[in-house]
């Protein structure tokens, strides 16, 4: 059984982890960091090409609970880097 919120308090909480416009992603090979993306990215072809390697990896079954994109923080970082050239 699990811990239940009044809807106020648990949508308070909610915003204070992702603001409205984005979502979280865990990314990392080893050590995973959650970042937040906006979701303008979603239409992105390389961002596309990210969710696909998630789909063939793991599915819709995510370890972090969340959505999990499998490559390096570094490339990841590179790939977002290049939507707001």
């Amino acid at each position: 059984m699990g811990i239940r919120l009044p809807g106020v308090l648990a949508k308070q909480i909610f915003r204070q982890s992702v603001p409205k416009g984005f979502i979280a992603v865990y990314v990392g090979e080893e050590q995973k960091k959650r970042c937040l993306v906006p979701v303008s990215y979603l239409n992105e072809p390389s961002f596309q090409d990210l969710l696909h390697l998630s789909e063939q990896e793991f599915g819709f079954i995510h370890p972090m609970g969340g959505l999990t994109i499998p490559c390096s923080l570094h490339t990841f970082n590179d790939i977002i880097s290049s939507f707001s050239r």
